[in-house]
């Protein structure tokens, strides 16, 4: 619909996918089907939020990265590394600890996230007092929940904040600290090691800007399991002993769910979880919820924490955050800033565009036509969004009738209804349900005896 391509980072494994519908009925979207028995993913619905991905029982959905070895393409490789990555390991291993480890994975330096989140700080109350006529200004910071608001909430794509969230911004000091130091720019390797999918996917198509400043993305899970096999084995003989800069108590907690809504001026919201998120802004759109400044919005509960790519429980990684009070010294903006001016400069991203889901063609007059099929489709469906069909609801089905992509014949009870005004063969109503849920789903009934 002239719209540009989403990157999107999961992917279906079909020689695994067995067709239980699962990701289907979990998708706040309505992004997936079932066809010939396997889980179909509609690109220009996913925000890639990751709930298919949690209630896939066979892990056949999975999460696309770059090759770990990319990392090696660069002689400066940086990895940039959200603090939530630490929460995940032992108390017997320090932050320097994992840090030297991730060194021994291969990287030649490694940079926490969240260090400018102090100078975002400043930046987003600035912003907030200049917009006032825009409010709710709506964080940036969850990609998912900016892809949600594009297809889902396309009304409320002007309230998003337009400055970059934390990774974007160290991801531009950090390469202009290292160009300003005499190092060529092509040398310079910024591998991000991600919680989630919607991460990767905002890196290879970010929204509101042209190209990431990032080069590769890293899955945490992987990067875990490579240091702390180096930490098991290295821990009494640490090969490399490096001191880094230490995050201070606002930014150790900006992953976390009021972690940034706390430090903006105003009345706010922190809300998690990507149907509670969904469920509140259908509440925004209705003005049932006056008087609000600014909302942190993040679909995953307890917020990053909670990213489908952490190995720890969500609820002990948050805990371990809040306590950790080993490092109690307040640490200045300018501390981690190399060149404030030129992050001020580069802090904008342009306006977030609307992609509505809902939007049913381009043309007026024929998406008016497919809106009424809907409507009259809706009074024949039997709205018991049982699934039966392949699609998630009974109006999930009658979109996707109205656009061609589906028949009424795959809805169960209008099939036995034609098969009792024999308009429709047993045979072919058959032929209809295998093409949704294949073959193999009814083989083992063929000897079945009554």
């Amino acid at each position: 619909m002239g719209q540009a391509h989403f990157s999107h980072a999961l992917k279906v494994d079909p020689h695994i996918c067995f067709g239980c519908s699962r990701c289907m009925v979990s998708c706040p979207t309505e992004a997936i089907r079932i066809k010939k028995g396997k889980a179909v993913i509609y690109e220009d619905r996913c925000v890639d939020c990751g709930e298919c991905y949690r209630s896939c029982p066979v892990h056949a959905i999975y999460i696309k990265q770059d090759d770990f070895e990319k990392i090696h393409m660069f002689s400066h490789k940086i990895a940039l590394v959200p603090h939530v990555f630490f929460g995940q390991f032992p108390s017997q291993f320090t932050q320097n600890d994992i840090k030297n480890a991730i060194l021994g994975a291969g990287f030649t330096d490694v940079v926490e996230v969240e260090q400018s989140v102090p100078f975002l700080i400043e930046q987003i109350n600035k912003y907030v007092k200049k917009h006032a006529e825009d409010k709710p200004i709506i964080s940036s910071f969850c990609p998912a929940i900016v892809r949600l608001i594009q297809v889902k909430f396309p009304s409320l794509t002007s309230n998003i904040l337009l400055l970059k969230p934390p990774l974007d911004i160290t991801a531009y000091n950090t390469r202009k600290r290292l160009v300003d130091q005499g190092i060529d720019n092509s040398d310079i390797g910024l591998f991000y090691i991600t919680p989630c999918a919607a991460k990767i996917a905002a890196i290879k198509s970010p929204v509101g800007e042209e190209e990431s400043q990032i080069d590769g993305v890293i899955n945490m899970d992987t990067l875990f399991n490579r240091t702390f096999t180096y930490l098991s084995n290295n821990k009494n003989k640490m090969e490399i002993n490096r001191e880094y800069s230490k995050l201070n108590f606002r930014s150790r907690r900006w992953p976390l769910t009021e972690g940034e809504s706390k430090y903006i001026k105003g009345n706010n919201f922190a809300i998690d979880g990507i149907h509670n998120v969904i469920d509140f802004l259908e509440k925004i759109e209705d003005d049932e919820v006056p008087g609000v400044d600014y909302l942190e919005l993040r679909a995953c509960i307890e917020s990053c924490v909670g990213g489908v790519l952490l190995t720890t429980n969500k609820f002990l990684i948050a805990e371990r955050i809040k306590n950790n009070n080993d490092e109690p010294e307040v640490i200045k903006v300018q501390n981690f800033i190399h060149d404030k001016e030129y992050l001020e400069s580069h802090i904008a991203v342009n306006k977030v565009e609307p992609r509505n889901i809902m939007s049913l063609d381009d043309n007026i007059e024929k998406a008016m036509q497919k809106l009424t099929t809907i409507s009259d489709l809706m009074k024949i469906l039997p709205q018991t969004d049982c699934s039966a069909c392949g699609a998630p609801n009974c109006n999930a089905l009658a979109n996707d009738i109205a656009n061609n992509e589906s028949t009424i014949e795959q809805c169960i009870f209008i099939q036995k209804n034609m098969e009792a005004e024999n308009k429709l063969k047993p045979e072919e109503s058959y032929e209809i349900l295998s093409d949704i849920w294949g073959k193999n789903k009814f083989s083992k009934y063929k000897n079945l005896k009554k």
